[in-house]
């Protein structure tokens, strides 16, 4: 009998002590409620706080719930440690905050069960729903995505949201494929927010998956470490990276 979870969550966490317990134990309760096995893996990004502490004290008592320590090597990193130690048939990721909340994973799932294999969700279009963002941080979001659909591919109007599904098998091929955040990413002394979710939907469609965008709702959090300028100018070029390793056949 297979006891492979039919789910995996990974959750990647960086100084989050503020928000981490009360947001675990909401994602914990919401997947007990289900009528699937899951699985919950926290990749603790090098935090400084307490925060690696805090999960290994809810996993005491929540035997579905594990922490991966890694070294400071951004969120791209933590995503991809966690995704390749995931045991589900499927596999999500999402950000600690839960900006995106864990109720939203039934959408993503059900398209996966419908065929396809790759699921993301996306803060724009029809019925999709932001809440509390500030404009700034929209009109570079938008400024972004226009230059990802004229460089890399025009299929997705939201390639950043951090919620994302994959099957077993298209997650296991995709981060093994991965080249910007891979294997020789360097320890860091600061939060990276990176354009990784990018390379992540070029490779699904090189590779002939079927990708499909679903509306969710996102809530914007101040405690987030996304600086709108600095963090936009690495997503740019790591969009240019993605559009010059496909142009020199690096993925294949």
């Amino acid at each position: 009998m297979d006891s492979r979870p039919h789910l995996s969550v990974v959750v990647p966490v960086y100084n989050e002590e503020r928000c981490i317990a009360e947001n675990l134990r909401g994602v914990l309760e919401y997947l007990a409620a289900q009528p699937y096995t899951s699985e919950v893996i926290v990749v603790d990004d090098g935090s400084r706080d307490n925060t690696a502490s805090l999960v290994e004290q809810i996993a005491a008592t929540a035997p579905s719930l594990r922490l991966i320590r890694n070294d400071h090597r951004g969120k791209a990193f933590a995503v991809r440690t966690g995704v390749l130690a995931s045991a589900g048939e499927h596999v999500l990721f999402a950000d600690a905050d839960m900006a995106t909340p864990i109720h939203q994973t039934a959408k993503l799932l059900s398209a996966l069960e419908d065929g396809n294999q790759v699921a993301i969700g996306s803060r724009e279009g029809y019925g999709a729903r932001r809440y509390n963002e500030p404009w700034m941080r929209h009109f570079m979001g938008r400024v972004f995505n226009l230059v990802v659909r004229i460089l890399v591919m025009g299929q997705h109007r939201d390639t950043q949201c951090g919620f994302k599904a994959f099957t077993r098998a298209a997650a296991q091929d995709i981060f093994h494929s991965v080249r910007l955040y891979g294997p020789s990413a360097p320890v860091l002394d600061a939060p990276l927010v990176t354009g990784f979710d990018v390379e992540l939907l070029y490779l699904a469609h090189l590779k002939d998956y079927r990708v499909v965008d679903l509306p969710v709702e996102w809530h914007y959090g101040p405690g987030s470490k996304v600086s709108p300028l600095r963090d936009s100018w690495r997503n740019f070029r790591d969009v240019l990276r993605v559009r010059y390793n496909a142009m020199r056949g690096l993925y294949g």
